[in-house]
């Protein structure tokens, strides 16, 4: 599995993450190399998760996943965080190639315990943005720049991108990828999830083609 650090001439770019190390990593759904990176900036860490020859004249299938505890590790049934990140894997074995960043930005940036504390606002029947706009916290506040510029250091420019949210997207166009297709991922949601999706749909401008 090759993905070699950018050159030296794309270096020039200044990118504002590190690669501190590398590694195989066997998974239920094959294998895969895994990456840590930490940010030159702020003290924010990432993992990269990849697979193949990854090449930058070949679109290649690639996703931003923000940390979800709740839906990744326990199973949560409130969202269908867990449920994408699996797709996305399989996807990627499916083709022999592609990379997932998951970045740790829990809650969409708000942090573990306020999204518990939102989690008990949503119980009493506030929505996801009401919840977290009743806590006094920002709706997003994830930014997507340096998981863009770990694609770029994994080698790839032309991607097809595993998202619902146009967000994501247009961050990684602005940091110089040609996203060359959106590849939708939708899973089939709990009943738990619906409000959140539609939510997410309505008020944020993910894109569900399965939701009214």
């Amino acid at each position: 599995m090759r993905a070699d650090p950018v050159s030296t001439s794309d270096r020039n770019r200044k990118l504002s993450v590190e690669r501190i190390a590398t590694a195989r990593l066997p998974t239920a759904v094959g294998e895969f190399m895994v990456a840590g990176y930490r940010s030159l900036t702020s003290d924010e860490e990432f993992v990269a998760l990849f697979k193949g020859d990854l090449r930058p004249e070949v679109p290649t299938l690639v996703r931003i996943h923000s940390q979800c505890l709740t839906g990744d590790v326990f199973g949560s049934k409130k969202c269908d965080c867990g449920q994408q990140l699996q797709r996305a894997m399989e996807l990627i074995e499916r083709e022999g190639r592609g990379a997932i960043v998951y970045q740790l930005q829990e809650g969409r940036g708000i942090g573990i315990l306020n999204k518990i504390r939102a989690y008990a606002l949503q119980d009493q029947g506030a929505d996801t943005v009401e919840a977290n706009e009743r806590l006094g916290l920002g709706v997003d506040l994830r930014e997507y720049r340096q998981c863009a510029e770990i694609l770029l250091d994994l080698g790839l420019r032309r991607v097809r991108v595993m998202s619902n949210n146009p967000a994501k997207i247009r961050a990684l166009r602005r940091a110089g990828l040609e996203v060359v297709e959106r590849v939708p991922l939708e899973v089939e949601p709990h009943e738990a999830a619906m409000h959140y999706l539609r939510t997410k749909k309505h008020k944020m401008g993910h894109l569900f083609e399965s939701l009214p």
